[in-house]
């Protein structure tokens, strides 16, 4: 378990304390999606970016270490300044480069609890780890509630808040003249998610905000990860129906008595494995996490 704790902690919450040739060998992919919108990955959550006239917003900035290679990419992109920071959630693969953006004059966005987690710092549960409050230049200066939108350069962006999922924290972004969606770290896409249920996460709230989505997209919609490649509404209806059953299943098992060993040995997983499995959270792992969750009610 130490082993697998470790691997996640390199891949989700590495700071400054991370080997730096690690980032030294990242390299920055950029994807346009058409009407200025690009998305950009490296290592961490994958960023989203609107680039025009108006400026740059981007929807996440991946490890504090890789600033500087997605101001490189950008800047091929664009000429002009990354004017705006949406958070999707606190983690550090997602708000890393925080600082380095905000002391750069960019206005940094997110829900109240993305402030509130940064600031704080804390234990997670999930990792067994002290996650150290955040430099003030990372914070978010603009924090909202149900939802927020942005009108620049020819593009409504609209995020809202969804609550109990992936944290307590997280945001939706919607692109509705492209027909373009972010959803951070609700969506991994090929890989067991983690469910922070020490920030407030649980599975059943991910399914609601998963259920959501899917009510606001259609079959030509471009439905971009936390993690993973870029997707659509037919492979998220697959990733939802896994999570609902998943929930289901350990629900059950629980109400029956059982131990969490003896869940984790009656694998309420098995047939989901092969597709989802292969990521950096295997299944015993990740069946711990959702049974974390499921002891918990749900938070507002």
């Amino acid at each position: 378990m130490n082993r697998l704790r470790l691997g996640l902690l390199a891949l989700l919450l590495a700071g400054p304390a991370a080997a730096q040739q690690d980032f030294d060998k990242v390299q920055i992919k950029t994807t346009p999606l058409g009407q200025g919108l690009y998305v950009l990955e490296g290592r961490g959550g994958n960023i989203g970016v609107s680039a025009g006239p108006d400026g740059i917003i981007l929807i996440d900035d991946q490890y504090a270490p890789l600033a500087p290679k997605i101001r490189a990419a950008l800047k091929v992109i664009s000429r002009e300044p990354v004017r705006f920071v949406l958070n999707t959630h606190w983690h550090g693969d997602h708000t890393g480069g925080n600082e380095d953006f905000g002391k750069a004059g960019s206005l940094i966005v997110a829900h109240h609890n993305v402030r509130k987690r940064l600031k704080a710092g804390g234990f997670m549960e999930a990792f067994k780890r002290d996650v150290p409050p955040a430099p003030l230049a990372a914070l978010p200066m603009v924090t909202f509630n149900d939802e927020v939108s942005f009108h620049l350069n020819g593009q409504e962006l609209r995020a809202f808040h969804v609550a109990a999922a992936h944290t307590d924290g997280d945001a939706v972004v919607m692109f509705p003249n492209s027909n373009v969606v972010h959803m951070g770290d609700l969506y991994f896409n090929g890989l067991y998610p983690v469910i922070d249920y020490g920030s407030g996460g649980h599975i059943e709230g991910m399914v609601a905000a998963v259920d959501r989505v899917l009510a606001l997209i259609d079959d030509k919609t471009i439905v971009i990860p936390g993690h993973g490649p870029l997707s659509n509404k037919a492979k998220l209806v697959v990733y939802r129906d896994m999570l609902a059953t998943v929930a289901k299943r350990i629900r059950a098992l629980m109400q029956d008595g059982k131990t969490l060993a003896e869940i984790q040995a009656a694998r309420p997983t098995a047939d989901f494995d092969a597709v989802w499995g292969g990521g950096f959270l295997p299944p015993p792992t990740w069946v711990e996490m959702v049974w974390n969750g499921l002891k918990r009610a749900p938070t507002p």
